[in-house]
């Protein structure tokens, strides 16, 4: 049995930022759980353009709002606590928080290492071998 709470993660090597986010990574591979858990910030003001090329992700929101959009598309849904959205085709996607940090749960397949920063496409790196 794993029990963790957030602050076991926060100030470690599990608590990851870059510009707009945090991630808190409450379970890793190496955790070897099959899948990823975080509990992630998208800072307020923060427009994200993401694509998990190498990843699945679902992500459930629990504080906060904002909206979210695939890239090429012009629609955007809004997002506010009790909302879910799955990226079951590693879309391109743009998430941003516009009242308040907006705080998700966010499960990835195949899980984060726990060090994954977003690079210049907005990727993650192909999980290790």
């Amino acid at each position: 049995m794993i029990v963790k709470t957030l602050d076991d993660i926060l100030d470690t090597n599990r608590d990851v930022s870059g510009p707009g986010w945090n991630s808190r990574r409450l379970l890793l591979a190496s955790d070897g759980m099959g899948f990823s858990l975080t509990d992630t910030i998208i800072k307020h003001g923060a427009t994200l353009e993401l694509q998990y090329t190498h990843h699945l992700e679902a992500c459930y929101c629990i504080e906060g709002k904002g909206h979210i959009r695939a890239a090429e598309d012009v629609t955007w849904y809004a997002l506010e606590p009790f909302t879910l959205y799955a990226l079951d085709q590693h879309d391109r996607h743009v998430v941003r928080a516009t009242d308040a940090d907006l705080r998700l749960v966010c499960v990835f397949n195949p899980p984060l290492s726990g060090r994954e920063v977003h690079r210049e496409d907005g990727s993650y790196a192909p999980a290790a071998s």
